[in-house]
């Protein structure tokens, strides 16, 4: 008999053998995609009461897929895009953000928020966090903040800063509690300045504001308050990453997209999702996510995704701190009045 994950992820074609198994992920993407488009039409238009939608292309796959399914929603006529580059993003995510506005016919606007970015501080704050534990760092070096693994038994958040000097030459370091908050206070800006530029096409084509995170970021608290967790509607923080390529396959979206690693594409120095945030690449963490979420035995999510059982207990304890470290990031503004 069938285990259905519908009433854990809200999905309808989704089932899960007895034995768990990377098998369990798969669903159907054609009835998936129409349920999520009649759900996504009947939001913006009725609930909303909007007349399209607007969302951020970076050239990865959600913020592809997302754009994919606004076109099937409201029409791509009715769908803006926005491609917002700054000083440290790489490039090839401005070009691949403009190939999916070409592969859907969606209009796109380019907003370079790199000089607003500099004008608050933004790189100034974050340089002057770094040079407390790196006095040399200047505007020709290069960093990146890296998360200690808990396969190695690390504890939860103990982060590091990787630099890297004009001659080539890196080096690790590890960060205080004070310096990591500076440090990302300062690049959480980049975030909250896009949703802010999202927000004004927004209002002034009275659209709706499209969120693109998987259940993988929007489960951990891989998001910005107020960044780019703000959002009028989610149409794929139900589905696991590996869904997410199963739909992006189904609608269109350009294979060169789908290809490339998942990146934050916030920092100067190349950087994976799993080298910031995440324990397992993404395939690993999605079995990790659903066996914990499925309650399925340890041994059999270690068969699927080569951890022995410890690990994976191990993974699922860093699942759950990341779930009570990030909790506030979930809730509503709190209101004190009766």
């Amino acid at each position: 008999m069938k285990t259905g994950l519908a009433s854990l992820s809200g999905l309808t074609a989704l089932t899960v053998e007895p034995d768990f198994s990377a098998a369990s992920l798969r669903l159907d993407p054609g009835a998936e995609t129409d349920r999520i488009v009649e759900s996504l039409r009947r939001q913006v238009q009725g609930t909303l009461r909007k007349r399209g939608i607007v969302l951020g292309l970076s050239g990865g796959v959600d913020s592809s897929l997302c754009a994919a399914l606004a076109v099937q929603a409201v029409g791509a006529e009715h769908v803006l895009g926005l491609l917002m580059p700054e000083h440290d993003s790489d490039p090839e995510s401005l070009t691949l953000g403009r190939e999916v506005a070409d592969a859907f016919g969606i209009r796109s606007t380019i907003e370079d928020i790199g000089d607003t970015l500099q004008a608050m501080g933004c790189y100034a704050r974050r340089d002057d966090a770094i040079r407390t534990v790196e006095p040399a760092y200047a505007e020709d070096w290069r960093s990146k903040v890296v998360i200690a693994n808990p396969l190695a038994g690390a504890e939860y958040g103990i982060s590091s800063l990787v630099v890297q000097s004009p001659t080539g030459q890196m080096r690790k370091i590890r960060l205080r509690a004070a310096t990591y908050q500076a440090i990302v206070a300062a690049t959480n800006m980049k975030q909250r300045t896009r949703k802010q530029m999202e927000y004004y096409h927004a209002d002034r084509l009275n659209y709706a504001v499209l969120g693109t995170p998987n259940k993988l970021e929007y489960d951990q608290g891989f998001f910005v308050k107020n960044g780019d967790g703000a959002a009028d509607v989610k149409p794929i923080a139900h589905l696991y990453k590996a869904q997410v390529y199963q739909l992006a396959e189904h609608v269109g979206v350009p294979i060169g997209i789908r290809s490339r690693p998942p990146t934050t594409d916030t920092w100067s120095l190349p950087q994976t999702q799993e080298e910031f945030y995440f324990a397992l690449p993404w395939q690993a963490m999605d079995l990790c996510l659903a066996g914990l979420s499925l309650h399925a035995p340890p041994h059999a999510v270690a068969a699927c995704t080569d951890l022995r059982e410890d690990q994976v207990m191990r993974i699922w304890r860093d699942i759950e701190a990341k779930r009570t470290a990030t909790a506030a990031l979930h809730l509503p503004p709190l209101l004190c009045g009766a």
